[in-house]
């Protein structure tokens, strides 16, 4: 076996330019088969990121305007959420974790000792912080005790701290929003956060929702109503979104998903709209986005793939093409060694090793090119829905075994023709 590995690879030298020119096809297969992969990898990875720093499989429930007749009001009217509402889902909800109410206004004129700016700022419950990614870089998070206390505190966003305060410590600072003191308790760490509904939390002002609701009610609303209502589905709810994204019939965005459907049969039994009134109640639920960004992931990684697999099998015919070639120029080779006693199975493995060496090695060249690239790529900045060049191990697996299935299909044969050559008809054979 040695011996026919020396010889195989002192026939690849001897042919230094047909080699490389045969193996290009095979180490540009490779190169597209990772590189394409690792590509719709990092968006998969990007987009979930991106989407954890706003929450984690959530949905943001707003009050719309009705398009039905229901319960004797026309259509037309404007639904207005209220605490109450978010009460009624957190307690007759079977498909709901978690319920947070939040209250928004937007420039506000926020000022510390040191500097003044516009701001949006959200009055939550504290239970608003499990659900929405609120990490902070010092400080504590909202208790229950500060809305019981009506207390007025707040958590800065990381950008607008920034802003009011330089690089000083803003713990225990006070700052004004609209004339009224609130002192810090917390700073939101940076976030890199591409997707939002209000703004991203770097440059918001968090406060108590009661300390919101007392000191800066809702504008251009009834008293006592939210500016949102932020849902956290409970885990079989989101478990079960492959299977109604499976079985849905017509466009995506005419479905009525189970979670915006049982959310707005709480709200319409509560307001006197109808139930199938989709535009009573809008809601954005981020686990159905996340799914559906992942399936058009999955659908682009399988169309790279085939992509690149095609590559590597037409790669796969040129090594296959030439080693029929070295067959013919080694006709008569093959006759003395086969005349001096060489068997059929030697002669076969020695073809078969040459041909699957050479499909190997453009194959390996290309695998760690395309890994080079990648880490390349991965030095500069990325766009945010993007976390760069990742190869995963099932890709990485899958175009190892396709490399070396290709080595097998194309070296067998060339090498099983060299070792049915008839030993007097190769003796006569004259290029």
């Amino acid at each position: 076996m040695r011996e026919a590995i020396t010889q195989s690879l002192q026939n690849l030298r001897a042919n230094k330019l047909r080699s490389f020119l045969t193996m290009f096809g095979i180490l540009w297969g490779m190169i597209s088969v990772v590189v394409l992969s690792a590509t719709g990898e990092g968006f998969r990875q990007g987009n979930d990121k991106v989407l954890r720093e706003l929450g984690k499989n959530i949905g943001i429930v707003w009050g719309g305007r009705t398009s039905m007749q229901a319960g004797g009001e026309r259509a037309g009217r404007q639904i207005f959420l209220t605490l109450d509402d978010a009460r009624a889902l957190a307690s007759e909800s079977s498909m709901i974790a978690v319920v947070s109410p939040e209250l928004e206004r937007g420039a506000v004129k926020v000022k510390s000792a040191y500097n003044a700016a516009t701001a949006r700022v959200s009055g939550v419950e504290p239970q608003y912080q499990d659900i929405r990614t609120i990490e902070l870089e010092y400080g504590r998070n909202f208790a229950w005790p500060d809305e019981e206390q009506v207390a007025r505190v707040a958590i800065v966003g990381f950008d607008m701290a920034e802003q009011l305060f330089g690089k000083r410590n803003i713990l225990n600072e006070t700052i004004t929003l609209n004339g009224t003191p609130y002192v810090v308790i917390g700073k939101i760490r940076k976030k890199n956060q591409d997707s939002n509904y209000s703004g991203p939390d770097n440059n918001k002002i968090f406060v108590p929702f009661a300390a919101m609701s007392r000191d800066m009610p809702r504008l251009g609303a009834p008293d006592g109503t939210l500016s949102d209502i932020i849902v956290s589905p409970k885990p079989f709810v989101v478990d079960d979104l492959p299977r109604a994204l499976d079985e849905r019939t017509g466009r995506i965005e005419d479905v009525d998903w189970p979670l915006e459907q049982h959310v707005r049969g709480i709200l319409a039994a509560r307001h006197q709209f109808d139930p199938a009134d989709k535009q009573a109640i809008a809601m954005w639920d981020t686990s159905l986005e996340t799914l559906m960004f992942g399936r058009m992931i999955d659908h682009m990684k399988q169309f790279f793939t085939i992509v690149g697999i095609v590559t590597l099998a037409l790669g796969g015919i040129g090594v296959m093409n030439i080693m029929l070639v070295a067959v013919k120029e080694r006709t008569r080779e093959i006759g003395v060694r086969k005349a001096l006693g060489a068997t059929t199975a030697t002669i076969q493995r020695q073809f078969f090793l040459e041909g699957f060496f050479l499909t190997i090695l453009s194959g390996g060249t290309g695998m760690l090119l395309a890994l080079g690239l990648c880490r390349l790529v991965n030095l500069a900045p990325m766009p945010e829905r993007f976390s760069g060049m990742i190869l995963s191990w099932q890709a990485g697996l899958l175009s190892l075994a396709t490399l070396i299935l290709i080595g097998v299909a194309t070296s067998t044969y060339p090498a099983r023709r060299a070792a049915e050559l008839p030993p007097v008809e190769a003796l006569r054979f004259e290029m």
